[in-house]
């Protein structure tokens, strides 16, 4: 017996180290030292910093990649892993540093493996941050041929007097959403328990607009980096910023207000997402467990001094992302820090 017939083939691992470097490379940063192959991977801080803090995330993309496999979908789960990291980070107002990845697979599959890691080098680009390194883990018998996994870890840096955490939250602050593309990487498994009850094809399309539920369902998560980088330098006050994921809009906007305090939003202030309405419909989902498992079009929100939701909608259109205003803060007499609806 050797390592090969056992099921890891380390000459393959190796030829595929070769075959992403250059999307590696496409993502350094000046600060980055070194290059893909050590132990491990180097950068400095940026030049110029008086007090920074460093601000770290990990996730995945969870039973997406099921749907995304599936369907050959490597590149966009890439995306996905990358957007599901930097967006939580940048709600401090951090700058994203650098990008770790884990992919554990049951057999290296050279080409999707390289779609994958594609797919994070393109997110790490949009999101001005360097991969600077990962692992890719043959694991036959643990994993089935063809499957793999995912879990990414990124590095982010802020000044410590330019850090948003919610502190600087008052009552009669402005709640700006920001859209998502879809519903990016969270209730996935819901998503698949009404796709099989619907009997869902590659041909299955939406009612009103067409487009493939499929297609719709594997887009990218929306990376809001850029936005966030523009709000900073055109001095828009940011008092909170949320990253809306599990749990929905009820369970993220609330995290990043201050004690006592709570959001007030309007559920007609934008139009849903169609494809939320067919999955409501077509697993006969209660709007209850509806608003507690998907963003519903809302993708990331910004807490902003009542004034500025023109500079940051107007930041927003700019830098290509819809965006409108969508409640207020105010006080929370109970003290749960609950989201509170307006009649829909």
């Amino acid at each position: 017996m050797d390592y090969r017939t056992a099921g890891v083939d380390v000459v393959a691992g190796r030829a595929f180290v070769e075959r992403i470097r250059s999307s590696v490379d496409s993502t350094r940063r000046p600060e980055v030292l070194g290059g893909l192959g050590g132990f491990g991977g180097l950068c400095r801080l940026p030049a110029g910093l008086r007090r920074p803090l460093l601000v770290a995330g990990t996730d995945g993309v969870g039973t997406k990649l099921e749907l995304a496999q599936a369907h050959g979908q490597h590149h966009a789960v890439g995306i996905d892993l990358v957007a599901m990291c930097v967006n939580d980070v940048i709600t401090t107002g951090a700058e994203p540093l650098f990008f770790l990845d884990y992919i554990a697979t049951g057999k290296l599959s050279p080409e999707a493996m390289a779609a994958v890691v594609e797919g994070i080098a393109d997110g790490c680009r949009q999101s001005g941050c360097a991969l600077l390194g990962g692992e890719t883990a043959e694991m036959p018998g643990f994993y089935a041929p063809g499957r793999y996994d995912l879990a990414g870890f990124c590095v982010a840096v802020v000044e410590e007097d330019e850090l948003i955490d919610g502190r600087s939250t008052l009552a009669g602050d402005r709640i700006v959403a920001v859209a998502s593309s879809g519903v990016h990487s969270n209730g996935f498994s819901l998503v698949r328990r009404i796709l099989e009850a619907a009997g869902t094809e590659a041909t299955t399309t939406l009612p009103h607009s067409g487009r493939p539920v499929l297609e719709a369902l594997l887009t990218p998560t929306r990376l809001y980096g850029s936005l966030v980088s523009a709000l900073k330098a055109q001095s828009v006050p940011l008092h909170g910023m949320a990253h809306i994921t599990g749990g929905g809009l009820p369970e993220n906007l609330p995290r990043c207000l201050g004690g006592g305090l709570r959001a007030r939003i309007d559920p007609n202030s934008w139009e849903r997402p169609e494809l939320f309405q067919w999955l409501q419909e077509q697993g006969s989902v209660p709007e209850d467990d509806l608003w507690n498992t998907f963003n519903l079009g809302v993708g990331f929100c910004l807490v902003v001094p009542d004034g500025a939701e023109g500079a940051a909608m107007a930041a927003a259109a700019a830098s290509g992302h819809d965006a409108w205003v969508l409640g207020q803060v105010e006080n929370d007499p109970e003290g749960h820090g609950a989201l509170v609806r307006l009649p829909g």
